[in-house]
């Protein structure tokens, strides 16, 4: 009668208690606590993925703006060329990404005279020579298109600025 009282008693212990009170003897997670670590881990993918999307939507916004920036040049007449275009830089080391060249000449003292003038109007010009013999003076450096295409309309304006200015892009 004793062992059937407590193999009884044993029995509902183990029919209402269930697994949870196994794995705590064991020092296993119980159901409750494996529940909430799951939510934790779906929490933090969910986390993930929106990190994603949120890169993916600013990448997008960046080509965007692109885009618009250089249609807005395509709408000024503006070129952009690359220095090995023009047969690479020679020996100038141009510290900014893009530069809004306002004149290219092949006899340096041209260059020189304009490189006076446009600093005397308040910019900051740099002289930059080309492997093909041009020397060109270029001024409103930038870090960026947009920044660029603030600069050449501004500049477009000046009196000193030909027709034909163009965007150098230091790569």
């Amino acid at each position: 009668m004793n062992r059937t009282v407590i193999s009884m008693l044993l029995l509902s212990a183990v029919l209402f208690s269930g697994c949870d009170m196994f794995r705590r003897l064991a020092g296993r997670p119980t159901a409750e606590e494996l529940d909430r670590m799951r939510l934790e881990m779906m929490a933090e993918k969910e986390a993930e993925h929106q990190a994603r999307i949120d890169s993916l939507r600013q990448v997008e916004k960046m080509l965007t703006d692109s885009l618009s920036v250089l249609d807005s040049l395509k709408q000024l007449h503006g070129t952009i060329l690359n220095p090995s275009e023009m047969g690479g830089l020679f020996t100038t080391r141009l510290e900014a990404r893009y530069y809004i060249v306002v004149g290219s000449f092949r006899n340096r003292s041209n260059a020189e005279s304009l490189l006076n003038d446009v600093s005397a109007r308040g910019y900051s010009p740099v002289l930059i020579n080309f492997r093909n013999g041009f020397n060109a003076v270029g001024i409103a450096p930038a870090s960026s298109l947009k920044e660029v295409l603030a600069s050449l309309k501004k500049v477009k304006t000046e009196d000193f600025c030909p027709s034909d200015v163009w965007i150098l892009v230091n790569e």
